[in-house]
Formats: C-alpha cells, structure tokens, sequence
C-alpha cells in the first residue's frame, strides 16, 4: 500500500523579524526537510522559508497558494502529491498560526477526509495572545474574526456582540483591516456601554512597538492609541 504524506501546519511570525524569538526549533528543522508548501501568500511565504532557514534554496521548493478565493477543486488538487507521491507538506499562512482564522482550515478539512495525517505545531496566534494579555474570560470567549464594513451593519454588529458579552459571560473577540483601526474605535467608543471594557492589542509580539491595554469605554475617551495600519486584535468584556 502506498504511504501517504503528512501535512504540517507551519506557524509564521505576527511582527517582524521575530522567527527567532517566537519560531520552535522543531518548526526549523520540520521546514528543513520539506520542499512542498500549500500557503496563503506566495511572496510572504518564500520570504518566511528563507528567513527561518536560509540555508534552503527557495527556487527549488514548490509553493502552491491557497487563499480564501480557492475552489475547492484548488483545496483537493494541492494535497494530489501527499496521495499519489507520498511528499510530505507544510501549510503556512500569512501570519500566525495555520487552520485559524485562515483558509488553511479547508485544506485540513479534506486532509483528514482522504486520511492525511496532520500534525500541528505550537506558534504564536494573535487571538490566544490578547486574550491571555486581556484580562478577559479566557473560560468563554468567541472569535468573530472581521466586522462587517459598512458603518450602520457595523454598529449593529457591535451592540450585538455587547449584548452576548453580557448574555453569555462572554469575552468577544474580532479584528479589522488595519487601515480602518482608527474608525473601529471611534464606533466603539460611540457604540458601547461606559463601563464596557475594551482591551486593544496592537503589534502582538513586536519587540518596539507592541502595545496591549485594558480600559473601559469611558477610560478610553480621548486617550485612544493611533494604530492606524497597525494589525490589532479588539477585545471587549464586562
């Protein structure tokens, strides 16, 4: 019977030039003896490659994206060489941990339909990372990944998210596209209850520019952090 390959889920840095800090040995030498990746990005994932082993020659590594627009004819076709040839994979996303607020997640879900042995390894997740920092419910909690963008859909969103916090005991968790922080907050500010409790947590393992902070809504007034483009994680909870 012909041997099946394994499909690792290869973590990546959340700020840069931190492999060294936040990157497992482990992680290294796995992508040391692998030469097929199914990845998110094609550029920041040879740009990772190298950068935690620069002793590989990128050119001649496959790499095959897998982004959240790939049908799932894509998802079946970059797990052909684990079945038929028996090549083992990493999977990489563009920041944090494969498989978690990531198309990544569609991959392993057909590995484990056709039997594909998955292997995961620990890394840095920008969702677990604020919540630990928070001071939050880490008992309940629920990740809502982006927001919708239009402004009265948002605001809904958000007094919804309010409404489970309290319902559910429940730390809300959710992101923005970095180039819209600055407004999230404003609408949150406008939104929440004063005694609601923000937790905003900017450039997660950045060695200069990290910056993680818990108020209430009323404590947050006219002292909000500029994060513009900056990838953050919002948090609120009673």
């Amino acid at each position: 019977m012909k041997k099946t390959g394994t499909l690792y889920l290869i973590p990546t840095v959340l700020a840069e030039n931190t492999q060294d800090q936040v990157i497992s040995p482990q992680v290294k030498e796995t992508v040391q003896h692998l030469t097929y990746f199914i990845v998110e990005n094609l550029r920041t994932a040879r740009r990772y490659v190298k950068s935690i082993c620069p002793e590989l020659v990128i050119e001649q590594l496959k790499f095959v994206q897998v982004d959240k627009d790939a049908s799932p004819a894509q998802v079946q076709a970059s797990l052909k060489p684990l079945l038929e040839q028996g090549i083992d994979a990493g999977i990489i996303s563009e920041a944090g941990c494969p498989g978690v607020a990531d198309p990544g997640a569609e991959v392993v879900k057909y590995a484990h339909q056709k039997n594909i042995k998955v292997v995961p390894f620990a890394g840095p997740s920008a969702i677990l990372l604020s919540l630990m920092a928070s001071g939050f419910n880490g008992q309940q909690f629920c990740f809502h990944g982006y927001l919708p963008i239009e402004k009265r859909d948002r605001l809904q969103a958000l007094r919804q998210l309010e409404k489970e916090m309290q319902q559910r005991n429940q730390t809300q968790i959710f992101m923005e596209t970095p180039y819209r922080n600055n407004k999230l907050l404003e609408d949150l500010l406008a939104t929440l209850h004063p005694d609601t409790r923000l937790c905003i947590a900017a450039n997660i393992t950045s060695p200069e520019h990290e910056f993680i902070q818990t108020k209430s809504i009323s404590q947050w007034r006219g002292k909000l952090p500029d994060i513009h483009k900056q990838p953050a994680v919002f948090l609120i909870y009673k």
